[in-house]
């Protein structure tokens, strides 16, 4: 299938490993002009050599924390006029409400909500005029069904999933779509973290709690970045013009609701 999108450009946050590098990998690999984004310039170099090696086709690399909107408006320089804005951060740490100090929920604002509304509104107007654009924000089973020691994500997940439908409706009629991505359990450092946190929890091993992860999935299995990863370049399609304002789970089964 040609998804009609070789030539856009796009920028990919976060892309320097996990489900990121895995987006900007298959997006690279449709022919499109894609810039990586994260915080530190080897990790970058090191995954776009992997990008070129896999695909033919170079990234650009924009260095920056996107929780500041000082940094957002650089590494929109780096990557010019974007068709194609995949979303995506890291989570901050697990833990109880009790765990948390006020400047831990802040950061975590400005981690997961902030940084995607000031990347919208970078990117926002140049698709209105030209009548296209991707919008795709990475987010977390969480938000369809909250886990219990995630409450910072499970908190701002979701205030991010209300603005993409939001913005969903506004901006149909100009061509732009926006949508959410949920990945439930998914083999990436994050969820090892997760793993690890849990596991000095309750006295296994990481590699325990791992297996648990997968067996709780009606497929048996924890998830692959590039399961994500592929349908992330099908709503970054010309074909998924009438997807808009989803939340889109990819987690083996795991979401048991009919809605």
């Amino acid at each position: 299938m040609d998804l009609g999108i070789k030539g856009k450009r796009a920028l990919v946050t976060g892309a320097s490993s996990g489900l990121g590098k895995a987006a900007a990998l298959a997006l690279a690999s449709e022919g499109v002009i894609v810039t990586i984004n994260s915080r530190t310039k080897e990790n970058l170099e090191k995954t776009a050599e992997y990008i070129v090696k896999e695909t033919g086709n170079k990234p650009n690399i924009a260095v920056g924390d996107i929780s500041s909107s000082d940094n957002i408006k650089e590494i929109i320089k780096t990557a010019g006029e974007i068709d194609i804005l995949v979303s995506n951060t890291g989570g901050p740490p697990p833990g109880d409400f009790s765990d948390f100090a006020e400047q831990d929920w802040a950061s975590a604002c400005d981690l997961i909500l902030n940084s995607a509304l000031n990347l919208t509104r970078a990117v926002l107007e140049p698709m209105k005029a030209k009548g296209w654009g991707r919008l795709i924000y990475m987010t977390s089973i969480a938000v369809l069904q909250p886990i219990d020691d995630l409450i910072l994500s499970n908190t701002y997940r979701a205030g991010l999933t209300g603005f993409c439908k939001t913005i969903s409706n506004k901006y149909a009629k100009f061509g732009i779509t926006a949508n959410t991505v949920c990945p439930g359990y998914t083999g990436t450092e994050r969820l090892w973290h997760l793993a690890e946190s849990r596991a000095e929890q309750s006295g296994v091993t990481k590699e325990e709690v791992m297996k648990g992860f997968g067996s709780v999935c009606p497929v048996g299995r924890v998830g692959k970045p590039e399961e994500l990863a592929s349908l992330i370049t099908y709503l970054a399609s010309i074909q998924a013009a009438y997807i808009t304002g989803a939340s889109i789970p990819v987690d083996g089964g795991l979401y048991k609701s009919l809605i």
